[in-house]
């Protein structure tokens, strides 16, 4: 490839990073935060990446079309959104209750309950009967979020707000709406995954 080739790759694609640094920068909100940050400043020859944190940048012609400011904690903000919109869709269950097929977000189911031969999916303030076992339901909504902390009790763990120990070395859970269910000693180390992060409770559910 010819120099000149070269020099005008690179000007094609100075020009590519300060069209996305510009439409992105319009999404940015008013308060940017305190952080390093990326400014683009394009010629017609080259361009420069300056950072505010580190002082680095390469030399790039005087002849200047203004610079655009951009807060790089935000830039990577906005990326990241834009991938979770693009590839991920919140995951939605089917099931047939009273000879209708319904299909609802599994956000909004706040727990699994066994009676019988049927699992009760409870929302707020409906419930609907489904006919399948307790384990299989278990099973299908594990990768979504779900824990089991009885042999009759699935719950949504975004829906968890408050976990109480009792003297038996069981636990008491309470899930949005109020209503609460028993964790039997033997699922309660399941309640490990209800958060993240545990700060000043490492044997909390041991």
């Amino acid at each position: 490839m010819s120099a000149r080739e070269t020099q005008d790759q690179k000007a094609i694609a100075g020009e590519m990073f300060v069209q996305q640094v510009a439409r992105a920068n319009a999404d940015l909100s008013a308060s940017p935060l305190r952080v390093a940050t990326i400014r683009s400043t394009k010629s017609r020859r080259d361009y420069i990446l300056e950072s505010t944190a580190d002082e680095f940048y390469e030399a790039a012609d005087t002849s200047l079309l203004p610079v655009i400011g951009i807060d790089a904690a935000n830039l990577m903000r906005i990326l990241r959104q834009l991938e979770v919109v693009a590839k991920r869709q919140a995951p939605r269950i089917a099931f047939k209750a009273n000879g209708r097929i319904l299909i609802l977000d599994l956000a909004d189911i706040l727990a699994v309950q066994a009676e019988g031969n049927y699992v009760s999916l409870r929302l707020r303030p409906n419930a609907y009967l489904v006919h399948e076992s307790l384990s299989s339901v278990a099973e299908k909504l594990k990768p979504y979020g779900f824990i089991r902390i009885h042999r009759s009790v699935v719950v949504n763990m975004s829906a968890v707000e408050e976990i109480q120990p009792l003297p038996t070395g069981e636990y008491m859970l309470r899930v949005k709406g109020g209503k609460e269910y028993l964790v039997t000693r033997t699922y309660k180390h399941n309640l490990r995954d209800l958060a993240q992060l545990w700060v000043g409770s490492e044997r909390l559910c041991g």
